[in-house]
């Protein structure tokens, strides 16, 4: 791949971002901002339309917006065509599609043969009346085949709840040109025993969902690991949780093992959009503020 997606090293995953989740002003405001503070890229979680990504290219001048990931189940190849050339056109470039598998918990009956079904999905972008070339998009990608296809028909992958030694593992796999994007959980809060209840109330969710927790075992996690929200140590790999210096050191982390860049999702137990841990951290980490 000879194209990459300017993403810089640090950007910000939300679902907030969306409009069913919050106001459209508080959303143009809080995206404009973080364009103002220096982050590369915000990927837009829950599944969003290139509709819902448009709004917050709307709302800015500078900073890639991405899906984080759209389902392929929930979004017609030729719509999602269309709109990405139309989105593109109209906003200098700075729309990335990232699309992904989802799950069989999410997607129901419509979840079969994912991988095949990825591939068929790329071939439709790619025969599209309005293509989108493989430069403009990312893949969810955990498993090796997955990561294969990023590297082949993608401009690289975007992997979801993983840590530095899966970094590792995926850019072996990408080879040196594709893009590696993976998201970071983090949790601003120096109280150890807080942060973890915080981090768990949140990861709970996901450890029922096997894609997750297959990969998990790849890493060397066992089934005791995933009771209770998670076990100290799964915690400690799947976030970064401490103050910023301490969430800086975990994003080198993830930069030494091969990442180009880090998607940066904070979780609290609070309500809203967290712009002021967003803010807090466009101090500590490596952001292009020129």
């Amino acid at each position: 791949m000879t194209s990459r997606p300017a993403l810089g090293k640090i950007g910000i995953w939300t679902a907030a971002l969306k409009l069913d989740v919050a106001p459209s002003e508080q959303v143009s405001e809080a995206v404009a901002e973080l364009d103002e503070l220096g982050y590369g890229a915000v990927w837009l979680g829950g599944s969003p339309s290139p509709d819902q990504a448009g709004v917050l290219l709307d709302a800015t001048s500078r900073i890639t917006v991405a899906t984080g990931i759209l389902s392929i189940w929930d979004h017609e190849a030729a719509y999602v065509a269309e709109r990405h050339t139309a989105l593109n056109a109209a906003h200098d470039g700075r729309f990335l599609l990232g699309l992904g598998v989802s799950h069989s918990a999410l997607a129901g009956e419509r979840y079969k043969r994912p991988y095949t079904a990825m591939k068929e999905y790329l071939t439709a972008l790619d025969s599209a009346p309005a293509p989108v070339p493989a430069a403009q998009r990312v893949l969810a990608a955990l498993g090796p085949k997955m990561l294969e296809l990023s590297r082949d028909r993608a401009a690289g992958a975007h992997p979801y709840l993983v840590t530095p030694e899966h970094t590792a593992k995926a850019r072996d796999a990408l080879g040196k040109e594709a893009v590696l994007a993976p998201e970071l959980k983090v949790v601003l809060d120096t109280d150890l025993e807080r942060a973890r209840a915080t981090a768990r109330d949140y990861l709970g969710r996901y450890l029922a969902l096997p894609n997750y927790t297959n990969n998990f075992k790849r890493l060397g996690f066992e089934d005791a690991d995933f009771a209770d929200g998670g076990s100290d140590r799964l915690l400690a790999a799947m976030y970064a949780l401490g103050d910023a210096e301490t969430i800086r050191a975990r994003v080198d982390e993830f930069l030494a093992a091969g990442a180009d860049h880090i998607a940066i999702q904070v979780v609290s137990d609070g309500q809203g959009l967290p712009r002021e841990q967003w803010r807090t951290l466009a101090e500590a980490l490596p952001l292009d503020k020129s």
